[in-house]
């Protein structure tokens, strides 16, 4: 008998199947790797004073995107010649799916966390006065005033990927009045992240016996839900263009004040008014006439924001006078 030749179903000889497998070049590996590394690197590039001075969350995860970025392209460069088992086409096609979709989610929200950085003159803030000790952790900007006892204390929430650091300036004014401020580095920059966070610092600072806190934006959010929730330790609430979540329409031992930009586009005059039922009867209100959302700290211009038709100088005036009442207000217990 004669031996037949193989079915088209049979074993490929060796050499055949390595050189069929061999050509499928994990294009796709090497193009999510690329797309992961470049945006990391651009990320670190244009925003390394912030990854570097702020909160360690959101550099230690654009690292690592970097990081996994480098060993798909390393491991897409180095299986080009490896021979692989094949896979059916629609496992191919689900995986590729899965793989693209996931690392453009990855890129798009290390790419919408890239925070508003703090302007000059915030960052020359960051050295202190002569009258206001400035000084930075990692999760705290601390601001103490020299030469005289604090006679209370404000935690305060940035807004919603804003710098910490740009809230110094306007900050720093604030504590000169005799007042310790802190500052609170958040984790992604965003208040949720830290909503609890005046905790430790209120229990770090025992000296201090009157205390509120207060933010910026999504920054007050937080701040208001810890008011709510802290009645026995918070006294004082500062909402710098925000507004609680829920109502505190109950809490008239809480001191509150809300001040807020009549041209603000993010969280505007229609918005503030709708959520003043939910404010302590006796909030203090102040609005600051053609004042707009990125007035409240130095961190230049923020998309879907207003026209001021007021200066930066003299909005910002009435902000540090507004808060500085109402710290006055808690500190004198009145």
């Amino acid at each position: 008998m004669t031996a037949s030749a193989p079915r088209d179903g049979g074993t490929r000889p060796p050499d055949a199947r390595q050189r069929t497998i061999a050509d499928r070049r994990p294009w796709l590996r090497f193009a999510l790797g690329l797309v992961l590394l470049a945006s990391a690197a651009w990320i670190w590039v244009s925003s390394a004073g912030v990854l570097l001075s702020d909160h360690p969350a959101y550099a230690v995860l654009v690292t690592a995107a970097a990081v996994v970025g480098t060993l798909l392209l390393l491991s897409a460069t180095s299986t080009w010649r490896r021979v692989r088992p094949p896979r059916a086409a629609w496992r191919r096609a689900l995986a590729g799916t899965c793989a693209v979709l996931a690392t453009l989610a990855v890129v798009g929200s290390l790419l919408w966390l890239r925070p508003f950085s703090a302007a000059p003159v915030a960052l020359d803030a960051m050295s202190g006065t002569a009258d206001v000790r400035v000084t930075s952790s990692t999760t705290v900007i601390t601001l103490l005033p020299t030469g005289v006892a604090p006679r209370a204390g404000l935690v305060f929430q940035p807004g919603a990927r804003v710098d910490a650091r740009a809230y110094v300036p306007l900050l720093t004014r604030v504590s000169r009045a005799g007042y310790l401020v802190v500052i609170v580095k958040q984790p992604l920059d965003i208040a949720f992240t830290a909503i609890d966070a005046p905790s430790g610092i209120i229990d770090d600072h025992p000296e201090i016996s009157a205390w509120a806190v207060g933010g910026h934006s999504l920054g007050g959010v937080a701040a208001s839900s810890y008011a709510a929730a802290h009645p026995e330790e918070v006294g004082g609430l500062l909402l710098w263009a925000s507004y609680p979540p829920d109502s505190l329409a109950d809490r008239d031992d809480l001191r509150a004040a809300s001040v807020s930009g009549t041209l603000d586009g993010l969280a505007t005059p229609d918005d503030l008014a709708a959520s003043r039922a939910d404010l302590p009867p006796d909030t203090a209100i102040t609005q600051v006439e053609g004042g707009i959302h990125a007035f409240f700290g130095d961190y230049g211009d923020q998309p879907g924001d207003g026209t001021p038709t007021v200066s930066r100088a003299a909005a910002q005036d009435q902000v540090v006078g507004a808060s500085i009442a109402l710290l006055d207000s808690l500190g004198s217990g009145r």
